[in-house]
């Protein structure tokens, strides 16, 4: 089952097109990370799927609804927390709380004091006079007690410190080890942060999807390789394997790539074959590493998808 389905959406904004034939899904329960550069469409993306902003083209599902037919009940399944977020700002935390309960049949008190312990907020201080964090973990904790079926985060992390970044984590964290079944949605260009909480990952390029994959799956496939041995750069083949990407010949001696196929049962077999008898080392890579080598390869190849 998915929680979120794509088909050719595309955005437009005149000439510009911000969001390009993107097709996408989200597993239900996955925490699914959705990454790219600044301008690289993730916000016009999660506006569309929330119906804040209509799609020129194509069409998104979401828990079952297309996007620009939500009934209002949808809206009691959907939790969303952006950098910008609005709030009542002239209320305090427990006046903002006890606004929102009677909304959410499914608020969970319980829920709502186990957060408030994690991320300490003062009760009675109006939110204008709150510092960033503090709104951030405000906002945040106004979605959690309802316990979403979809929680959809828009750069969560940004402009936070790091103190402020782990309780947002952990208060996450609370929801989705929860015994009812949740799915993530979170956008961001924070990719350290993302890594410690995504099992899915998908990765935005000028608008247009470069890859979505579980993330285990993407880290078994990406190695750097580095190849040492004399002259080996001359038995580089004329046309490398589509699966290196990035080559690089320092020196004669030293051959370095990414290789973005590495999971395959032939590829050890393949670089012994061509480097025979040099020392080849493969090097697993983080995501932020795997993140920019597929919009390095984006932007010399074109715009290139999954």
């Amino acid at each position: 089952m998915n929680a979120i389905e794509c088909e050719h959406l595309t955005r437009t904004f005149g000439r510009f097109r911000a969001v390009d034939d993107l097709n996408l899904t989200v597993p239900e329960g996955s925490i699914f990370a959705l990454l790219g550069a600044n301008g690289a469409g993730k916000s016009t993306t999660l506006k569309m799927l929330l119906n804040l902003l209509r799609p020129t083209s194509g069409t998104a599902r979401v828990l079952g609804s297309e996007s620009t037919k939500f009934k209002k009940d949808i809206f009691r399944r959907i939790g969303y927390v952006t950098e910008d977020q609005a709030l009542h700002d002239w209320m305090t935390l427990d006046q903002l709380l006890d606004y929102y309960r009677p909304l959410y049949p499914l608020w969970d008190r319980a829920a709502e004091k186990r957060l408030r312990g994690i991320f300490d907020l003062p009760a009675n201080r109006p939110l204008k006079k709150l510092s960033r964090g503090m709104r951030m973990k405000s906002a945040f904790l106004s979605v959690l007690p309802f316990r979403p079926e979809l929680l959809v985060l828009d750069e969560p992390f940004s402009g936070l410190d790091p103190q402020v970044r782990d309780e947002f984590i952990e208060g996450l964290l609370e929801v989705v080890g929860s015994d009812r079944p949740n799915t993530v949605l979170v956008s961001s260009h924070d990719i350290s942060e993302v890594e410690r909480l995504a099992d899915w990952v998908g990765i935005l390029a000028e608008g247009r999807l470069v890859t979505a994959e579980p993330l285990t799956a993407l880290q078994s496939r990406f190695r750097r390789i580095e190849v040492v041995g004399p002259n080996v750069a001359g038995r580089v083949p004329e046309a490398p394997p589509a699966a290196w990407r990035h080559l690089a010949v320092p020196t004669e001696n030293v051959v370095q790539f990414v290789h973005e196929r590495f999971g395959h049962d032939s590829t050890e077999r393949e670089l012994q074959l061509i480097f025979a008898g040099a020392a080849v080392t493969a090097r697993n890579m983080t995501l932020r590493e795997i993140f920019l080598a597929h919009i390095r390869r984006t932007a010399s190849s074109g715009q290139e998808g999954p």
